[in-house]
């Protein structure tokens, strides 16, 4: 056990005042790209409360909006697993 804490598998999207602090990432190689793939890349730009990835996109749940913003700036067209992301969050 490396003490690290992992991350649920849930993010809310019931909760409107926590869907500000939620990214969508699309474009996403899930044949190569993994759970721990996202959370290591996304987890720069602060505490990830949930992660979930499906099938060609996934969604960073951070505990506040500041952070999904940042990770939306940094990681918007960073390339991964051969792909280039398309990282997007609730703007207003």
């Amino acid at each position: 056990m490396t003490g690290k804490t992992q991350t649920s598998n849930v993010t809310n999207k019931n909760d409107p005042r926590s869907l500000n602090s939620r990214v969508f990432i699309g474009n996403l190689n899930t044949a190569v790209v993994t759970k721990a793939d996202i959370e290591a890349l996304f987890s720069k730009y602060g505490k990830i409360v949930g992660c979930s990835v499906h099938k060609g996109f996934a969604f960073v749940q951070y505990v506040s909006e500041r952070n999904a913003r940042g990770a939306v700036v940094g990681e918007n067209t960073r390339v991964i697993g051969g792909q280039p992301l398309g990282a997007h969050g609730r703007l207003r």
